[in-house]
């Protein structure tokens, strides 16, 4: 059984990916997605490389922003 910390790297993978393949299908820069977020470029980018561990409200307002829910922003 895996353990908490493999389930949570495998999470916070599926969120990086996921997040900049719909960004990426926007034609949008880490620039622009925390702009329509509200957050920080730099965070953005964190998350996108997997050195974030991202709150429950900043994934929400992500998947806003890119028009999707959080199950689909935490799918495969």
């Amino acid at each position: 059984m895996p353990t908490m910390r493999a389930m949570a790297k495998g999470a916070r993978d599926v969120l990086a990916k996921r997040i900049r393949e719909l960004r990426l299908e926007k034609g949008w820069s880490q620039e622009h997605l925390a702009d329509v977020c509200e957050l920080h470029r730099t965070y953005i980018g964190d998350i996108e490389r997997r050195r974030r561990n991202v709150s429950i409200d900043n994934i929400e307002r992500i998947a806003s922003a890119l028009k999707v829910s959080i199950t689909e922003l935490l799918s495969e």
